[in-house]
């Protein structure tokens, strides 16, 4: 589930349509929580479903760990990728704002962490020489992505958090530990999959 201070709206003919703020998140925020609506489907449902379907799966989901594809029910779906993100998955199913959003402002995920499972070209962004999104992104910049996280994972406990109630209590429970230094945080590497690491295992 997305945060409920969002709203989808049109940003422009080349990006179409993306989720935007509509009041301020700062920095340290969850900004998205795997919720029990969202679907999921297995890489043997997927191939077993006709064409059309298989587009929109193509298009609105991400792949986890496990090579499933995640399709969220709400409106996290239209989040719009940036090099820059102002958001950033975990190893924890939810993601957090790393900087603070303002309002009017896209909420953006870098989708080389996303599982893609062929890269594809990308709008040049100010501030980053990337401009494609390759599938072993995450081999490749997790240590750059688990420093963020690290910055910002300790204001979990001084910021109101809307979405706390998505949680179990013992997911909280070890979100906190993490959050206050008792529990080391995992690497967002543990989120990459690959179909030559499934075959391995």
């Amino acid at each position: 589930m997305i945060h409920p201070d969002t709203e989808v709206r049109f940003i422009s003919d080349e990006i179409g349509y993306g989720v935007v703020a509509t009041k301020f998140i700062p920095k340290g925020t969850i900004t998205w929580v795997a919720d029990k609506l969202d679907r999921r489907f297995t890489q043997q449902e997927f191939d077993q479903l006709e064409p059309v379907y298989k587009d929109i799966l193509e298009k609105y989901t991400f792949r986890d760990k496990n090579g499933d594809l995640i399709l969220c029910w709400d409106n996290s779906r239209f989040v719009n990728h940036s090099f820059n993100s102002n958001c950033l998955s975990t190893a924890y199913n939810f993601e957090i704002a790393v900087r603070d959003i303002q309002p009017g402002e896209q909420l953006t995920d870098d989708y080389g962490y996303l599982n893609v499972t062929e890269p594809f070209d990308c709008l040049p962004e100010e501030g980053s020489e990337r401009t494609r999104v390759y599938p072993d992104d995450l081999l490749n910049f997790h240590h750059l992505w688990d420093s963020q996280l690290l910055e910002v994972i300790p204001l979990l406990t001084e910021i109101a958090q809307p979405l706390r109630d998505l949680f179990s209590q013992s997911h909280w429970e070890k979100v906190m530990r993490i959050s206050t230094g008792q529990e080391k945080m995992e690497s967002i590497l543990s989120c990459y999959y690959s179909p030559k690491k499934q075959k391995a295992s």
